[in-house]
């Protein structure tokens, strides 16, 4: 063999490793696959039946990464959770269609494959999508060494899901006087990381000896399909809206029909410690709301005669409550009063 001839692995990329990678995911996909027809992992494409059960299927779509908490990964050298945030990032849009996640699949760009980092990222991904009840069906795994810097990756996750046609979620069935329901979230989900890095960095805060910051900074974002696909099959819900990145005014205002607008009374919100500590560090209420959850993750509009209903569906720590009600009006959304910080 020459051992002066070019080679893709002496260029940094070891596709002996990535396939490794490919057989350590079939592996452990195929137990949970159990007598399931297809073995996509590996293969060009995935191939799926689409579900028996819905009549009149619409396919729904959704994708989404988990941005820079990455970084609070690879700072803490923890990978075992924020492959449930690429799940939930796409799932908990998914279910506002009125959908059910049925099929899940990631990408991975990395500087070097380092087995141990990906097979946690995995495993968290798999996590993510038995709470979500669907399957990761496939996925990409790209070796970039010029492209990212060592030690660095990114993510990125594609679900697809399906609705009958008249469960879809739409703004028709919005109407006046229905009320506005907050689902409490566990913390910032995968949202406003660039901000609280910032903060991190400039007060040169060591992560790993704040065990607050160490938990609270790479807790999983939550994943809300189960509850709230409980309550679609039961037609209890109007409309529903996923707080990320905008928060409660961008989010829910996509949702809103015309001519409507969804008043929240911002003093009705519970937020959580994390939050607090955020607000202590000289953040405005404007910035607040517009880049953090604020301890809302999820919003529910309903009919108000359904509301004993609904939060009979809840855990009594997961119980939504009401934050605001659909009104005549232009704006589409309305924040009033102030957040109670203290």
């Amino acid at each position: 063999m020459n051992k002066k001839a070019f080679t893709y692995k002496k260029s940094g990329v070891d596709i002996h490793a990535a396939d490794k990678f490919v057989n350590f995911i079939s592996e452990i996909t195929a137990k949970k696959r159990g007598k399931k027809k297809f073995n996509n992992i590996g293969g060009f494409g995935s191939i799926n039946d689409i579900p028996k059960d819905i009549v009149n299927p619409k396919i729904v779509t959704c994708t989404d990464g988990v941005g820079t908490k990455i970084e609070i990964a690879n700072m803490i050298n923890k990978y075992n959770t924020i492959g449930i945030d690429l799940v939930a990032m796409s799932v908990n849009d998914l279910i506002v269609q009125g959908a059910k996640p049925l099929l899940f699949l990631d990408y991975i760009s990395i500087n070097k494959v380092e087995l141990t980092k990906l097979k946690y990222i995995i495993k968290g991904i798999l996590k993510g999508c038995k709470l979500a009840g669907c399957e990761l069906v496939g996925g990409e795994t790209a070796e970039m060494p010029d492209t990212y810097e060592k030690g660095k990756f990114d993510i990125a996750g594609f679900a697809v899901g399906f609705v009958d046609k008249k469960k879809v979620l739409n703004k028709n069935k919005i109407k006046k006087n229905d009320i506005i329901l907050a689902i409490p979230s566990n913390g910032l989900h995968s949202n406003g990381y660039s901000l609280v890095r910032e903060i991190i960095k400039r007060k040169k805060i060591n992560i790993k000896r704040d065990s607050f910051l160490k938990k609270e900074l790479i807790r999983p974002t939550k994943i809300y399909v189960n509850d709230v696909l409980k309550l679609i099959n039961k037609n209890l819900i109007n409309g529903c809206a996923n707080i990320t990145g905008g928060g409660l005014e961008d989010n829910i205002k996509r949702i809103i029909p015309n001519k409507l607008c969804a008043e929240i009374d911002l003093k009705k919100i519970h937020p959580l410690k994390i939050f607090k500590w955020l607000k202590k560090n000289n953040i405005e209420d404007d910035e607040m709301l517009k880049t953090f959850n604020c301890g809302v993750g999820f919003c529910l509009i309903i009919n108000p005669k359904n509301l004993n209903k609904v939060i009979k569906n809840f855990s009594k720590i997961n119980k939504p409550y009401i934050i605001g009600r659909i009104s005549n009006g232009s704006m589409k959304v309305r924040l009033k009063n102030e957040i109670k910080w203290v």
